[in-house]
């Protein structure tokens, strides 16, 4: 299997980028643990699409905690003895504070993400989907979930182009960056077994898969 050899793999991308699809598959299909972003335990984020100004410091810390001591257990535990396949990155929780917070509250923030980042493992592998801002707006608009309904287009723009920042810069693990604009890797097989060739051909530490369709 193309997944063995990888002991902690990260599933990453932007609102409606299908990252929790995919860690749900991959998982399913190579036996391991999950890991999953638990947004609706978040008592801050539908106040903080509403308000983001008021809401953005109460809800960023609320994540990095609630991430952080999941990651930490990760760490704590043999990861040699499983597998275990997240769909968030604990560095990318501040690509959303550069985002959100004002310049005083981000230093805030930094001060207390930099004291709690070295107890977070490094990925083995990290798998970045990516999709066109349509694509992204389409799936979040499709699937409805109560909190995202005030997402604006604009936010979502915002944050695809950070996420693409974000990776362009990113060499702490080996990266696949996935345009999934015209893959579907829950409902079709064949999306499916190209992804887990791709991952099985790696060779670089970053390298790139996408798949055009007329």
């Amino acid at each position: 299997m193309p997944l063995e050899k990888y002991r902690y793999i990260v599933v990453e991308g932007p609102i409606g980028a299908g990252k929790t699809s995919l860690t749900q598959r991959l998982a399913g299909h190579a036996g391991a643990k999950m890991l999953l972003e638990k947004p609706q335990d978040n008592p801050f984020l539908a106040r903080f699409y509403q308000d983001a100004a008021r809401y953005a410091l109460p809800t960023q810390l609320f994540f990095l905690f609630q991430r952080i001591n999941e990651v930490r257990e990760l760490a704590q535990m043999d990861l040699f003895g499983g597998q275990t396949i997240s769909d968030y990155l604990f560095d990318k929780d501040t690509l959303f504070a550069r985002l959100t917070l004002s310049e005083d509250e981000f230093k805030l923030y930094q001060a207390i993400y930099l004291s709690l980042a070295p107890q977070a493992p490094k990925p083995d592998l990290v798998i970045y989907l990516q999709a066109s801002t349509d694509t992204l707006i389409e799936r979040v608009q499709r699937r409805g979930l109560r909190f995202e309904r005030s997402i604006s287009d604009e936010y979502l723009v915002k944050l695809a182009n950070s996420y693409g920042e974000f990776f362009h810069h990113y060499d702490a693990a080996p990266l696949l960056t996935v345009n999934s604009d015209n893959l579907n890797f829950v409902d079709n097989d064949d999306d499916f077994a190209l992804l887990m060739e791709r991952i099985k051909n790696m060779r670089g530490s970053r390298e790139f898969f996408s798949l055009g369709r007329d």
